[in-house]
């Protein structure tokens, strides 16, 4: 079995694309714009995040405390660059262990993303 995407339901599209294109770094692989909603996946590889837009269910609500992981190759230097850029790291950076160090920002809706280095 192979994993292909998460989908994430938005309330703002256009917002939605932007932090995951600008500040996630996910290229755009494809986009649809049916009757009434908009439909993006992006990524690279196998694995894809989906983010769907529909005019019938215009609200979100994360209620569950999940979060989606980016592996990055430098921590101190993606949290500078954010913070250059106004971006608000809501929590961090732990260091659970000597190999992993992570912090967190929160996407246009709230869900917790997870930006990680792994032991250098």
């Amino acid at each position: 079995m192979q994993f292909l995407w998460t989908t994430l339901s938005v309330s703002d599209f256009e917002k939605s694309l932007k932090f995951y294109q600008e500040v996630v770094g996910l290229p755009l692989q494809h986009r649809m714009d049916p009757p009434g909603m908009h439909i993006a996946f992006l990524g690279e590889g196998d694995t894809a995040v989906e983010l769907i837009y529909d005019s019938k269910r215009p609200q979100v609500d994360l209620k569950a405390p999940i979060s989606m992981g980016f592996k990055v190759e430098n921590l101190a230097a993606t949290m500078e660059a954010f913070q250059a850029r106004g971006i608000k790291i809501d929590g961090g950076p732990f260091k659970p262990n000597p190999g992993i160090q992570f912090f967190y920002v929160r996407d246009p809706d709230g869900m917790n993303i997870q930006f990680v280095e792994q032991g250098r």
